[in-house]
């Protein structure tokens, strides 16, 4: 398994917190907080881009 460094969490309305994780590699993750070991990954790129969008309120049911 990669060794993620994980960033603290983002917190939106009701509650709903996730990170955002990197590796050595330059592979990014995103899991909902506290349940690290179930992430998704995809390039930094794309997670930023995704990041981006839910801030921009284009997602915001994600949140």
């Amino acid at each position: 398994m990669n060794d993620i460094t994980w960033e603290e969490p983002f917190c939106g309305a009701g509650n709903n917190c996730f990170r955002i994780g990197t590796d050595e590699s330059d592979n990014a993750y995103i899991a909902v907080a506290g349940a690290e070991d179930h992430y998704l990954t995809d390039t930094r790129e794309a997670l930023r881009t995704l990041i981006r969008d839910i801030k921009a309120g284009k997602a915001d049911h994600l949140l």
